[in-house]
């Protein structure tokens, strides 16, 4: 890169730091964070610690924000001195560093610019994600817990928390479903463009003549709501069982009817949770997980009563998947919503899976 190319970006990421300032409105967040630090400060605060544990976490998502800010800007201004040097003493070595540093920062920006993006009501809410794989038998709960594997890498690479809400193994291989509570700020945000049908086509490894083979996984998304999500559920529209938690467990687990599960009776709404040992600490988080469901609906019905009014046609089945992820004959995965392709390699064995995905998903998500 040229030094004049470089000046070029530095005016660009000057210009972009100043764009973000605007989009933050810097004065009335630290405004909001001197208000919460003094909220955390009254006698009482952990009387109730959920909802001092919200104000913590308000706090510490705006303080992060606005430290991410500042660093950044700190950053650009340090290379701004750096390209000053360069130029005057002419060091090759200094110019590499520059050059270096000014990407890193270009990267940054980016990622930056896209958790402002991610603005919308409960973008910055834990995800609650659901796997559900289709017709098909072993070989689609197969592709149910590949799926799963590379959800929960990507999420510990993004220093998320995974908590495994509710589990059902396949009769002889993957999983029959599967219910996922991630947790970290703008994990929501980050997940809902996953919501759809995955497609995997591949040579079955449980086929013992070697032939393609096509699997459907839906993938379900939702926000994770508290008690302080203000949504209308009546006692008597409830149905509420219990059971013995199925799978390994501890000293209570399998031995006490701690799995709760509980049936929205108008909309025929069914949430699960099994992985506490308190039959209350399940009942509690099936509870929020309704909570998102029954948001979920709301929101399908109203994209759905628009969809009408602008005279949209979604076709329903074979065609209705978001994304397909293709090892043969040839090795890529397709974005069905914008019909483009988004990831490939030259070839992929079934060993090279895991590896293929993880390494998609990082580009997109």
């Amino acid at each position: 890169m040229e030094l004049f190319e470089v000046r070029t970006e530095l005016e660009k990421t000057a210009n972009r730091l100043a764009d973000f300032r605007g989009s933050l409105d810097l004065d009335e967040k630290e405004t909001r964070i001197a208000e919460l630090d003094e909220r955390m400060l009254e006698p009482g605060f952990w009387d109730d610690q959920q909802a001092a544990q919200t104000v913590i976490n308000e706090a510490n998502s705006l303080k992060d924000l606005v430290g991410e800010y500042k660093e950044l800007l700190e950053t650009q201004e340090n290379l701004e001195l750096t390209h000053e040097l360069v130029k005057e003493e002419n060091d090759p070595d200094l110019e590499k560093e520059l050059e270096s540093e000014l990407q890193e920062l270009i990267t940054r920006l980016n990622d930056f610019e896209l958790q402002l993006l991610l603005s919308e009501p409960y973008d910055k809410n834990n995800a609650i994600l659901e796997l559900h794989p289709g017709a098909g038998g072993t070989e689609s709960q197969d592709w149910g817990s590949i799926l799963l594997r590379m959800y929960t890498r990507w999420a510990e690479k993004k220093g998320f928390k995974v908590e495994t809400l509710d589990y059902l193994p396949g009769d002889e291989a993957g999983i029959k479903s599967v219910t996922l509570l991630i947790k970290g700020h703008n994990a929501y945000g980050y997940l809902k463009a996953e919501k759809g049908v995955h497609r995997l086509v591949r040579i079955s490894p449980f086929d013992s003549s070697g032939r393609r083979h096509t699997s459907f996984v839906s993938c379900e998304v939702m926000p994770e709501f508290t008690d302080d999500i203000e949504i209308d559920i009546r006692t008597e529209d409830l149905k509420i069982d219990t059971y013995r938690s199925s799978g390994a467990g501890g000293q209570h687990v399998n031995t006490t009817d701690s799995a709760v599960r509980i049936t929205h009776i108008p909309t025929g709404t069914v949430v699960t949770c099994q992985n506490e040992r308190s039959q209350i600490k399940n009942r509690e988080k099936a509870m929020n997980m309704l909570k998102a469901k029954l948001y979920q609906l709301e929101m399908e019905q109203k994209e759905k009563q628009l969809a009408e009014i602008r005279g949209v046609q979604k076709e329903i089945g074979w065609g209705s998947q978001i994304r397909s992820y293709v090892f043969h004959p040839y090795s890529m995965v397709k974005d069905h919503r914008t019909n483009t392709e988004v990831g490939n390699v030259q070839a992929v064995t079934d060993g090279d899976i895991d590896i293929f995905i993880n390494s998609y998903l990082r580009s997109r998500i």
